[in-house]
């Protein structure tokens, strides 16, 4: 029995007309305008010159190159630009500098500068504090949890069938709260660093043992760590400010108030993922968790240390081995055109473009298999929910579109391609499902590659487009936008590229 291919999905922005949109239509018709006075006016040499510069409006507002059209492509380098002469793309932090003033709060460079990070009220019979993450810059609000899942490598079809329908039990579950916005699963496939094996020998070891046997075990213990692969996964739940705003005034307002929402949203996930995906464990991250998540983002060396440090705290030792927010973020951060650098490490981003054909359930587990010792492989999958009447109204107009769109083409006499036939079938059914009672949701993947800095980190990019075309997807590089592929990739934050500014 095959597994269920998952492929009925369409573009979230259908063309009307011939495949352009309203607006490119509009350019190009304003653009031709010279054209025709010229020809009108039977001026040939400026007719010329007009239609010369209607291919160049039409190459600038119609044709993509690399996912992007010509004129986003020319904003994002002069943006890119200006930012490397004002030397906004170069970040230190405020410890490096000497002016950090409260280790408590966050110290983060780029798309995370405006994160915050709350304790919530005492919960459950530890009165633990949870972590509610506060995004200013994009007026959200976000938690994270750790998840222990068994994977899907050794899945059958019938078992990856049932979790992906207990995923889209999950998403229709948030759409239903009327409040959770998105839906990110995050995973950060590590090169083990032996850190609890090493804690666990030297606590087990008898010293007394044969010096052969103690010898052959250290071997051992360091063949397996650089053999090894250590994985960890997290989910985030993320609302907007305006709409936990309204139900926190049922919880006393402010952060409390919005933290007591957030619970109950957060329990109400949790029983979803233990249930309809599986999920083993779910431990909602407190804030010194958060902060030690963020650094081993930034340096992924970094954790060892920091589980020697707690292991000897546990032991009884009087020390701090939490992570301050100030020191969570790297030292320093440079953004370049293909690649991120952050303290000695660097990375490159890619988003994951959905193939035509559909994929199957755990498709881009390649992605997340490092190719060599050293290298980090970290993928995030972020699921967008729309509101109700939100996505009532995109179907409706991606509905209407389709028909424009063919009935164009048949007046024109513009033979309709297998690809658009079946690309119209799908918009057309998007309506009796969200009759049915599903969500709508608009997916889409990055995913990273970290290595030291003293590794060729374009090698890895390529390794990593090749990962992508393996699984059968195709890669986009997130040139100039690297900084903001790295965060959302990484960094359980909450942190997303589709939002624009607060409230969204």
């Amino acid at each position: 029995m095959m597994a269920a291919l998952y492929g009925d999905y369409t573009r979230d922005r259908v063309g009307m007309f011939f495949g352009l949109t309203g607006v490119q239509l509009s350019i190009l018709v304003v653009a031709a305008m010279p054209v025709l006075w010229a020809v009108n006016e039977r001026l040939w040499a400026s007719a010329g010159i007009a239609v010369l510069v209607w291919l160049v409006v039409f190459v600038l507002a119609v044709v993509p190159v690399r996912g992007r059209s010509a004129t986003g492509w020319l904003l994002g380098l002069v943006s890119f630009t200006a930012g490397t002469v004002l030397r906004v793309s170069r970040w230190r932090s405020k410890p490096a500098l000497g002016v950090a003033e409260d280790l408590g709060e966050p110290d983060l460079p780029g798309v995370a500068a405006g994160v915050r990070v709350h304790d919530g009220p005492p919960q459950g019979p530890f009165n633990t504090r949870l972590a509610i993450i506060q995004d200013k810059a994009t007026g959200v609000w976000a938690a994270t949890a750790a998840i222990s899942h068994a994977g899907l490598a050794l899945a059958d079809s019938s078992e990856r069938d049932s979790q992906g329908r207990g995923l889209t039990v999950l998403l229709n579950a948030c759409a239903r709260t009327e409040l959770i916005s998105e839906l990110i699963l995050q995973v950060r496939s590590v090169p083990d660093d032996g850190a609890e094996r090493a804690e666990w020998m030297a606590s087990h070891t008898d010293v007394a043992a044969p010096e052969l046997s103690l010898r052959v075990n250290r071997d051992m213990a360091g063949m397996l760590s650089r053999a090894s692969v250590r994985t960890e996964a997290f989910v985030t739940i993320v609302v907007p400010e305006h709409r936990l705003a309204r139900r926190a005034k049922e919880f006393g307002r402010g952060v409390d108030g919005r933290a007591r929402a957030m619970h109950m949203l957060m329990a109400e996930v949790e029983s979803h993922l233990r249930n309809q995906m599986a999920v083993r464990e779910v431990t909602w991250l407190t804030s010194p968790q958060l902060a030690t998540a963020v650094r081993t983002g930034f340096a992924p060396g970094d954790r060892a240390g920091i589980v020697a440090a707690l292991a000897r705290r546990a032991n009884g030792e009087q020390i701090n081995a939490d992570v301050p927010w100030a020191q969570a973020g790297p030292a320093g951060a440079e953004q370049a055109v293909r690649h991120y650098a952050h303290d000695s490490w660097h990375s490159i981003s890619a988003a994951v473009k959905l193939p035509a054909r559909g994929a199957v359930l755990g498709a881009l587990a390649p992605v997340l298999t490092p190719g060599q010792p050293g290298e980090r492989r970290s993928l995030v999958t972020v699921f967008p929910i729309l509101q109700a009447t939100a996505a009532d109204r995109k179907a409706r107009n991606a509905e209407w579109g389709a028909d424009m769109s063919q009935t164009l083409r048949d007046r024109a006499g513009v033979k309709t391609r297998a690809k658009d036939r079946e690309s119209q079938a799908r918009t057309r059914g998007l309506d009796s499902k969200l009759a049915a009672g599903h969500a709508l949701v608009r997916p889409y993947a990055v995913a990273c590659a970290t290595v030291p800095a003293t590794m060729n980190i374009t090698e890895f990019g390529s390794h990593l487009d090749v990962a992508i075309r393996r699984a059968g997807f195709a890669p986009l590089r997130l040139d100039m936008s690297q900084d903001a592929g790295f965060a959302a990739a990484n960094l359980p934050l909450g942190i997303c590229l589709h939002r624009k500014g607060a409230g969204a």
